[in-house]
């Protein structure tokens, strides 16, 4: 029996790492496995973050994979929570049962968390890279002075 409220929250909770797809699909799932990579480089990413700065282009290139990871989880909890309990049944081959409120409320947490972590994914993330188009060069800088100092 594979309940639809338990995958919800397990997306919810854990999908960054997979537990979700490990519940629904087997410990043999190679995709779920293959989230902890990507975290796993957020979360780096997000240290560097807490202890350089933002300043760090490492960190500013991993974080996005964090913010990316957990909208994913998210959208999986959206799906799963939306999906009709008589197609959900049809999936896993087991009777209808009614999901609830359980499942709602999954969905509703996933669609705040999801829509704010994924927009300011993006916004951090084309900032930076705005930012770091914008920066000049070390040698185009050197040339620049020595111009100025020639004229």
């Amino acid at each position: 029996m594979r309940s639809k409220t338990i995958a919800v929250w397990l997306a919810l909770l854990g999908g960054t790492l997979g537990l979700h797809r490990l519940y629904l699909k087997g410990l043999g799932n190679i995709p779920a496995w293959l989230h902890l990579l990507p975290t796993s480089l957020g979360v780096f990413g997000l240290e560097r973050f807490m202890v350089l700065g933002q300043d760090d282009h490492l960190a500013w290139l991993l974080m996005p994979l964090l913010g990316l990871m957990i909208a994913q989880a998210m959208l999986h909890a959206i799906v799963y929570g939306l999906t009709p309990d008589e197609r959900w049944a049809e999936r896993f081959a087991q009777p209808v049962q009614a999901s609830g409120w359980g499942a709602v409320l999954g969905v509703i947490a996933a669609l705040l968390i999801g829509a704010t972590v994924l927009m300011s994914s993006i916004a951090f993330g084309v900032q930076k890279l705005f930012e770091w188009e914008l920066e000049p060069a070390p040698a185009t800088a050197a040339v620049q002075g020595a111009s100025r100092d020639t004229a």
